[in-house]
């Protein structure tokens, strides 16, 4: 069976032999990486606005002082779910549909590893996703714990509390079972001379994180177990009346967060990687320090988790410990963000959608790391934490980070996934918008954080008053300018100018970076394989 790249959704046999099933059978039963891919990036979506609904009631309560719109438990949950949402409905299932639909051509294998599993792991998350937004309608509504579902609190929750504790596990269950197909995808199905060191960078940031989902997502699975005992079989993990302790569940749920944290982020670095050497129309410069950076994020990622919990009353010396650790992590991010820009130097630069939302990534995801390295100092943290400071970093790291990059992806390989090259004013359209809007939104959020303003609360001070106005104005503008990106894909996968065999004109040979010629089974000619 031949896998062709240029392949417009919808337009190649189903997977395997003769004649497949068709209409939505074909969707339900299919193991095409492609047609899967294409499922993870329209859940991921729908999720992404499911949560942006969400974030916008909470700005709309937020505009001014005083109670609006939500009663405080209500505001509450949806603090709690648009962070769920988000996070593990979001932002990792559109990263493991680009993982789907990229590595097996980038690395010139006929599909993935397991392709049942595959199907499987996509096919687990809409049930997770009704168990997660269905908490709002059973008696208490959803959980109010806040997306860290911290104990004490987390275990005193209604019954939404085990929709979501039942919903984690399941999509838990799917990230373990997408890491695995893709670590054997990556490391078996490589095309002969494909080397570990030839692989294009997002086929190497998606096998370091797929390794970090394997060794964390046990870790969360553990702790809402915990959690789940100590509810409703008497246990007492986190209740310090039986002897356990409520710190611990930090400990634990941190050290799956703060990895969790790059596992978001790292598949972006490779999406950005494969973009800007496309657009400067020269190789990425440092290939393999990319990969040696890359790797030492993922280590180091384990090293840190406690920078979430300087409050805690944790001793001088462990406080010092992750602070210093915190901040080596700036080190390999620094060389990643260098070699961007030496790409960029001197190339014969073009700024085509993809690019500018590349471009943009960086400038925006730097602000926010550097926001990182300020939280990361303890005596500051100390000061800033649970404060809208903190808010403000992390979606500058996700927004403009995770998201950014996703945005960039699609416009990139939007022309192989259907055939057609998206609307480029309509691309750029989106791309300003959101820049603006985003910026609007959450950089005013520095300085209400600055000022001590709480997070995770329905009512201020009056003196909050005008950037909590500006930030909400500038959500919603964020919000609708999502409505763009609708649109091109909608009008992509319709029609439009034909996509020619090299999608995006003056970047011959370098749509797939390698540091070296591509060996002759090239991404073009996919190779035969019998089967």
């Amino acid at each position: 069976m031949t896998t062709l790249t240029h392949d417009p959704i919808g337009a190649h046999a189903p997977h395997g032999h003769g004649h497949g099933p068709t209409g939505l059978m074909r969707w339900v039963t299919t193991t095409n990486h492609k047609d899967i891919g294409t499922m993870y990036l329209i859940f991921s979506f729908i999720m992404f606005l499911s949560g942006g609904v969400m974030a916008l009631t909470i700005r709309t309560e937020l505009f001014q002082p005083g109670l609006q719109v939500v009663e405080p438990e209500f505001f509450n949950q949806l603090t709690t779910m648009h962070g769920l949402v988000m996070v593990f409905g979001a932002i990792m299932p559109a990263f493991v549909g680009f993982a789907n639909w990229m590595i097996p051509l980038m690395i010139g294998a006929s599909d993935m590893a397991f392709a049942r599993m595959n199907n499987w792991s996509f096919w687990l998350l809409p049930p997770a996703a009704i168990l997660l937004l269905g908490s709002f309608f059973v008696p208490g509504g959803a959980t109010a714990a806040g997306w860290t579902l911290y104990a004490p609190l987390s275990v005193q929750m209604g019954m939404g509390m085990d929709l979501a504790i039942f919903a984690i596990h399941i999509m838990g269950i799917s990230s373990i079972m997408g890491a695995i197909n893709i670590v054997v995808t990556v490391l078996n199905m490589r095309a002969p001379g494909m080397t570990m060191m030839k692989m294009p960078l997002f086929c190497w940031t998606w096998l370091i994180t797929a390794y970090l989902l394997i060794a964390v997502m046990p870790v969360l699975a553990g702790a809402v177990t915990m959690i789940l005992t100590d509810r409703h079989f008497g246990t007492s993990f986190f209740n310090a009346a039986g002897g356990g302790d409520p710190v611990m569940f930090q400990h634990i749920f941190w050290f799956f967060g703060h990895p969790e944290v790059y596992i978001m982020i790292l598949p972006a670095f490779g999406i950005v990687s494969q973009i800007i050497p496309t657009f400067s129309r020269k190789p990425l410069f440092g290939y393999a320090s990319m990969v040696y950076a890359t790797s030492s994020i993922a280590i180091l990622s384990f090293t840190v988790w406690a920078h979430h919990m300087f409050t805690t009353g944790m001793p001088a010396v462990a406080q010092l410990f992750f602070m210093y650790a915190t901040m080596l992590i700036a080190v390999p991010t620094g060389v990643k963000v260098f070699n961007w820009v030496a790409t960029m130097w001197r190339g014969s630069l073009s700024f085509e959608s993809p690019m500018l939302w590349a471009t943009g990534f960086i400038f925006v995801f730097t602000m926010g790391g550097f926001t990182g390295l300020i939280c990361a100092i303890a005596p500051i943290d100390i000061q800033l934490q649970d404060t809208y400071y903190v808010v403000a970093h992390f979606h500058y790291v996700l927004v403009a980070g995770s998201l950014f990059a996703l945005f960039a992806g699609a416009y990139y390989w939007l022309p192989k996934w259907t055939g057609h090259m998206p609307s480029e004013f309509l691309g750029k359209l989106h791309f300003w918008c959101s820049m603006v809007f985003f910026n609007i939104t959450f950089f005013p959020m520095h300085f209400l954080g600055l000022a001590g303003m709480p997070r995770r609360i329905p009512d201020y001070a009056l003196q909050f008053a005008d950037f909590n106005a500006l930030a909400t104005i500038g959500a919603f503008g964020f919000g609708l300018s999502q409505l763009i990106f609708l649109v091109v894909v909608v009008k992509c996968v319709r029609g439009g100018e034909k996509a020619a065999a090299q999608s995006w004109e003056g970047a011959e040979g370098l749509e797939w970076t390698v540091p070296s010629p591509a060996p002759h089974h090239t991404f073009e000619e996919a190779p035969v394989f019998k089967g």
